[in-house]
């Protein structure tokens, strides 16, 4: 077998059996190094090596969760909580109850689409919103399952398809690499040829809502349901909104001007704190927590850069793609479907799409080229097989940063509550709408 199949094998198998992530993505680097023709201490240098990539977004999320949690000290989650929660205890009125869910549904929703492309603060902004009113959801009965499904759609769907933001960077990288492998195109073309891939996450959306994850599901209430942090004893002034606001606004024009998330959280900070919204005594007890909520992502996303340094490090990608070419020989249909599977293998792996494209698109432009693939086809392609697995991959952002706000109690599992849910309703159909657009646009 090919050593990327075996160590993304081994490294799901893992998970599901709930190993350890981090643990997980170790074995699997290591199964994938042996059996890929690397020795043992070959294997483990390239994967120590690759540790420093991951180093910079694991103090990135650090620094955000010590962001989110300084603004969860001034009481503001509280007052959004307080507005739901008068809707949700009138008389548990069936019609206020559905309404209530659907509120708050649509506005995670709307969160996280925001977070990728006008507001661009990824993942940060779930440790702020979700464990506030992981109480409210359980008195509300929903599924936990389904407030993944929707942040993860949130967090992949529209830097796909959208330019701006992290939507920006993502076709910028796709646009680039295509160049440098042969095939300049015009960044205009990308989200005509995404539009249909993106349309099979949006189905995935409304199966995961309207079906698997409609009916109630029963949560212990319990006092970290309420916050992440102790709940603050004073009430929100208006001083305190209006800091916070522009603590978010500095925060923002901070990461934009230098395009570092670390230097966005640390003005934001710094913002709470010279305006006195946060004392600066709480400064070590605040910055400790929420890099202890997010630590978790930090290490698993350095553990995936180590990862994929040994896949890389093994040539074993372009040997899986030339073989799956050679099987197929002429047909196109399916040997598109298995550029997208190798794609799905690839990022489930190393858990991040705008990593996988530059590892693929050497690859799979001059064999889409030699196929006969439009290039719009090969747009498409490539941005589909980058984009699969992100969604479901235990080591992805897109799924850690969902599980960092819905297990604050302990009861929501990263691997069956999150990270399978979204691979069934995200990877499969965007491996069918990714393969008909392929197959559309010729």
């Amino acid at each position: 077998m090919n050593a990327v199949i075996i160590a993304v094998l081994v490294m799901l198998i893992l998970s599901l059996l709930r190993v350890n992530v981090v643990f997980a993505l170790l074995l699997g680097a290591l199964a994938g190094g042996l059996s890929g023709g690397l020795s043992f201490t070959e294997t483990l240098t390239s994967y120590t090596e690759g540790l420093g990539a991951g180093a910079t977004i694991a103090l990135s999320y650090a620094m955000l969760g010590g962001f989110a949690v300084a603004i969860s000290r001034t009481g503001i989650p509280e007052l959004l909580v307080a507005g739901v929660l008068k809707m949700v205890n009138k008389e548990g009125e069936a019609t206020r109850q559905n309404l209530a869910k659907a509120l708050i549904i649509f506005a995670l929703f709307s969160m996280a689409i925001f977070s990728q492309n006008l507001i661009p603060i990824h993942i940060a902004f779930i440790p702020l919103l979700v464990p506030p009113i992981l109480h409210i959801l359980n008195e509300l009965r929903i599924d936990r399952r389904l407030i993944a499904a929707v942040l993860t759609f949130g967090l992949t769907a529209p830097y796909i398809l959208l330019p701006y933001g992290f939507g920006l960077i993502f076709h910028e990288i796709l646009a680039t690499q295509m160049e440098l492998a042969g095939m300049p195109i015009d960044m205009a073309d990308i989200p005509r040829a995404m539009v249909f891939p993106v349309a099979g996450l949006f189905l995935g959306l409304i199966i995961a809502v309207f079906v698997s994850y409609r009916k109630p599901r029963d949560y212990r209430q319990t006092e970290e349901a309420i916050s992440i942090v102790e709940t603050p004893k004073r009430t929100a002034s208006i001083k305190d909104v209006i800091v916070t606001v522009i603590a978010l606004i500095a925060a923002l024009f901070a990461q934009i001007q230098s395009e570092s998330m670390i230097i966005g959280a640390l003005a934001g900070i710094l913002i709470l704190y010279i305006f006195g919204a946060m004392k600066w005594k709480e400064a070590d007890d605040v910055l400790t927590a929420g890099m202890r909520m997010m630590a978790f992502i930090g290490f698993v996303m350095i553990s995936a850069n180590g990862f994929a340094s040994v896949i890389q490090e093994t040539g074993a990608i372009g040997t899986l793609v030339e073989n799956a070419a050679n099987v197929f020989g002429d047909q196109k249909g399916l040997a598109a479907l298995a550029m997208l599977i190798v794609g799905l293998f690839v990022t489930m792996g190393i858990g991040s799409s705008f990593s996988t494209i530059p590892i693929i698109a050497a690859i799979f432009v001059p064999l889409s080229v030699e196929f006969g693939f439009s290039t719009l086809a090969i747009i498409a392609l490539i941005g589909t097989a980058g984009a699969l697995g992100d969604a479901g991959s235990p080591a992805s952002d897109s799924t850690l940063g969902p599980t960092a706000g819905l297990n604050v109690d302990g009861q929501h599992n990263h691997i069956w509550d999150t990270v399978v849910p979204t691979f069934l309703h995200y990877n499969i159909p965007l491996v069918i709408f990714g393969w008909l657009a392929v197959m559309f646009l010729g």
